[in-house]
């Protein structure tokens, strides 16, 4: 329904650089803004989900808004093995809805965005690290290596969450840390090491994306005052000395005259780095406000509106605060009754989430990719209610309680 009412839009608005890079590459073999000149101005993983869809189905709004339909059913369905293997039947069906029906996912997801992609990533590395940890194999946790390079694929912010995971994985299993955490730090830099020789070679530089501007635009003397005035970073005043081409600009001029510019995307990302660490060394107390920010951005409950997104409506903002407030009420609660070993995890994933935030910025866009977390722990909340007393004496859920109980026993008993 809501592809159907956004269908003029889909292609037409609010698309973010992955789009270009597709186009480009199914017209001319190229990943970059224009055909000649390869780029890493942006996090890979959305645009290689478009470039099949553009090269064998063609740009159209229907194919980009089915598939990623697709793509949030997939995210629904892992959500559901997580909830129902770990918590039990009932709390996985709530946890897959309440996932599902965030207002704020409802509209984006059929539109041209990099979170359509990095929900199913977070979502399928939180299951199988889950299950390596209960079933202590080295191919489980591979699997999680595999979905932890396609997360960083997608959002470079998630560099240092293998890491973390691996951590995780040793703390669970002290009789298999080494072998677990090896399999999963080892298969996440196989997943990503092709991507980083491709940039030194096409590009010039060992990395993820050459778009350290951003990082700058979220650390410096003008972004506090930028957002409390409820801009976005890409207001911030430019970088004074800094070279007024950016690659970006190599698309507008491609496509007014036709003449291909080539910027030197490496030089420019260690300036932008440059001016970044400057401001860290130079400005720590603005930068604890701009952390301070950045935490109640991420979390606040109406959305906040970032680069490529439309100001947001009365009702949409209202709408979203809406599913936000209990479930995040809910959550709070579900983090007492889940087993520990999920709680845990589900912790690593909401802190590292928050403190990625502070090293760039917080905003609606980056948390909807890890709120099936919250979904998770709202809805075993929800559950332990529903099998309380009061409920139990007048519903006949005793088969469905013994399940749920079975299943967080077992989860617990693991080592």
């Amino acid at each position: 329904m809501v592809l159907g009412v956004e269908r003029g839009s889909i292609l037409a608005s609010f698309t973010e650089k992955s789009d270009d890079f597709a186009r480009t590459f199914v017209k001319s073999g190229t990943y970059g803004f224009v055909p000649g000149v390869p780029s890493a101005y942006t996090q890979p993983l959305y645009g290689w989900f478009l470039v099949p869809l553009y090269w064998i189905l063609g740009r159209h709004w229907l194919v980009v808004g089915l598939a990623q339909i697709a793509v949030a059913t997939a995210t629904a369905l892992v959500v559901l093995v997580i909830g129902r293997r770990f918590l039990g039947p009932r709390p996985g069906l709530l946890a897959a809805v309440a996932a599902t029906l965030n207002p704020y996912l409802v509209w984006h997801d059929v539109h041209v965005n990099r979170e359509i992609v990095d929900q199913l990533a977070a979502a399928a590395l939180f299951l199988l690290v889950l299950l390596a940890a209960e079933r202590g194999t080295a191919a489980l946790a591979a699997a999680a290596g595999l979905a932890g390079g396609a997360a960083v694929l997608g959002n470079s912010r998630l560099t240092a969450l293998p890491l973390v995971l691996a951590v995780y994985l040793g703390w669970r299993r002290r009789d298999r840390a080494l072998v677990l955490a090896v399999s999963l730090v080892a298969v996440t830099l196989l997943t990503v090491t092709p991507w980083l020789v491709r940039n030194r070679v096409q590009v010039g530089c060992f990395t993820i994306t050459t778009d350290a501007h951003a990082l700058w635009k979220a650390n410096n003397e003008h972004t506090y005052a930028t957002l409390a005035a409820g801009k976005w970073i890409d207001d911030v005043p430019p970088l004074p000395g800094a070279p007024k081409l950016t690659p970006e600009y190599e698309r507008d001029i491609y496509a007014q005259t036709g003449r291909i510019v080539k910027v030197n995307e490496c030089s420019q990302m260690r300036l932008y780095e440059h001016a970044t660490f400057r401001f860290w060394r130079h400005h720590p107390g603005e930068k604890a406000k701009l952390m301070a920010q950045a935490t109640r951005m991420l979390w606040q409950p109406e959305q906040t509106r970032t680069e490529g997104g439309p100001h947001s409506s009365t009702a949409r903002a209202w709408s979203e605060a809406l599913w936000t407030i209990p479930v995040y009420v809910l959550a709070l609660a579900g983090l007492f009754v889940v087993p520990t070993p999920l709680a845990a995890l589900a912790l690593v994933f909401l802190v590292y989430n928050t403190a990625a935030a502070w090293l760039f910025a917080g905003a609606t866009r980056y948390r909807v990719s890890f709120d099936f977390v919250l979904a998770l722990l709202a809805a075993a909340a929800v559950d332990r209610a529903l099998r309380s007393p009061r409920y139990t004496a007048s519903t006949p859920s005793a088969a469905a309680s013994s399940e749920n109980d079975s299943s967080a026993r077992r989860l617990a008993a693991e080592p």
